[in-house]
């Protein structure tokens, strides 16, 4: 019986050794491919110092207009929502998501690395018709290769639903600036009107106290005068806690350090859209609103999962070759077939919770389809109702703002007693105060209104006079 040498140098190697050799050389070559580790040390999460530290790249998004970027005159409400949408740290976190997705996506494409089995066997014994046994032996897994193209088609589509999430966010965001920005400048313009107010009181409160306490006046009769200073500075208070909250949104929103400051010039943003509009922007909804293209590229990934969990039912079949060699040197090669015989699972369970998971998505389309639209219908008739309240607000606050004029006149010559001024006062500051509130909430209902139409105009409303 012919039996097989350990090879020296020079002479031709042994079938174990050449194996060894191989597997040793295929080793070093995969190896050399592998991806290596970097540290990346944890942020200090402090925002930038400034606003001119933000930067607004446009080239991501090409739904941003293209728009005059300056910082140093300050930010108008378009400046303002690209800094958002380009510096916001939500929106970093859900691009970070998107990569993961992406990378889901690669992943889901790769085919299982066959599976490589050596084994050797030493004989115990020395004699001299013995010899060490080996096997060797490659399998794959072809089941792997039957629900592919079904793993692939649901992670593309898992991509692009964070795509389109992503997008929709960015779009919120967009609202979300210029809703700050309204409210920053609406507060701003009643902290304002507050002061004026005050000021104008505080000549008349002094007055009030020293009639007090000369004994010309009343504690009954000097009550007008002195709450009606006191009404004013809490008002102004509760003013300023409100605007520094607002500031704070904002610094969060641009991912800004808390002492960083912002200058806000400019109109704020406001829509008017036509009843016409309303309707084509409805027509148009499931074909360019993100959020429900997001939710129809779920739902295609399901169909996916599902049609891929209908595969996985039938028998997994693993492939693989062998070769070996026994302790009296026999040489044998060989065919491995393994099945997995569908007895009892048949991947039914998989096949029940993607066939209701499809389900759901299909329900959550159609109320996400439903909500949408009627909260379109209730926020143009809102729009349309404070619409017409402002402006018949702004001409009540101009009378009256004309009638305290007329007062402050007739205080100084003395043909006006004090409580009757006081009166006409808090009236005009009442309407003018109204009148701020009006408009925030008209601004309000306009910004979300556009974002439910999907509207990405960016370019403010005509300039108003908050300041009465």
């Amino acid at each position: 019986m012919h039996r097989c040498r350990i090879a020296r140098s020079g002479r031709r190697l042994a079938p174990a050794a050449r194996l060894v050799r191989g597997v040793s050389a295929l080793a070093l070559a995969l190896l050399a491919g592998c991806a290596t580790y970097r540290p990346l040390p944890l942020p200090s999460g402090d925002g930038a110092r400034s606003v001119g530290q933000l930067s607004a790249p446009l080239s991501a998004r090409a739904w941003l207009p293209a728009h005059r970027f300056d910082p140093a005159d300050g930010l108008d409400v378009t400046e303002l929502a690209i800094l958002a949408v380009a510096n916001n740290p939500d929106l970093r976190s859900r691009r970070d998501a998107l990569g993961v997705a992406r990378a889901q996506a690669f992943a889901a494409g790769l085919l299982p690395d066959p599976q490589l089995g050596l084994a050797a066997d030493f004989p115990r014994s020395n004699a001299a018709d013995l010899t060490t046994a080996y096997s060797a032996g490659i399998s794959a897994d072809l089941g792997a290769l039957l629900t592919r193209s079904t793993r692939v088609a649901a992670a593309r589509s898992q991509a692009q639903q964070v795509n389109l999430e992503l997008l929709w966010a960015e779009w919120q965001t967009v609202a979300q600036a210029r809703l700050l920005f309204d409210q920053v400048t609406t507060l701003q313009a009643r902290q304002l009107r507050l002061q004026h107010e005050r000021d104008a009181l505080a000549p008349l409160a002094a007055q009030v106290q020293t009639a007090l306490r000369a004994g010309n006046l009343t504690h009954d009769a000097a009550s007008a005068g002195l709450n009606a200073l006191a009404d004013v500075r809490h008002r102004l208070d509760d003013t300023t806690v409100a605007l520094h909250q607002a500031v704070a949104d904002l610094h969060g929103l641009l991912g800004l350090a808390p002492a960083a400051p912002i200058d806000l010039v400019g109109p704020p943003w406001q829509a008017d859209p036509s009843p016409a509009s309303v309707q084509r922007a409805l027509d148009a909804l499931p074909q360019r609103r993100p959020d429900l293209l997001a939710l129809q590229a779920g739902y295609a990934s399901q169909e996916a999962s599902l049609r891929g969990a209908i595969r996985a039912q039938f028998p997994a079949i693993s492939l693989g070759f062998n070769t070996a060699r026994d302790t009296s040197a026999v040489y044998t090669h060989g065919v491995t077939l393994g099945i997995t015989l569908p007895l009892f699972d048949r991947n039914r369970g998989n096949i029940a919770i993607a066939t209701a998971t499809r389900q759901q998505l299909r329900d959550d389309y159609a109320a996400r389809v439903l909500a949408t639209r009627t909260d379109i219908r209730r926020l143009t008739d809102d729009l349309a109702t404070l619409t017409r309240a402002a402006a018949a607000q702004d001409r009540h606050a101009r009378a009256l703002a004309q009638a305290r004029r007329a007062a402050e006149a007739g205080w100084r010559l003395g043909e006006l007693d004090w409580p009757t001024y006081l009166t006409i006062r808090a009236n005009a500051l009442g309407a003018d105060l109204d009148r701020l509130d009006l408009r925030q909430r008209r601004a309000t209902a306009s910004i979300a209104l556009g974002a439910l139409l999907g509207s990405t105009d960016l370019t403010p409303a005509s300039a108003r006079a908050d300041t009465p």
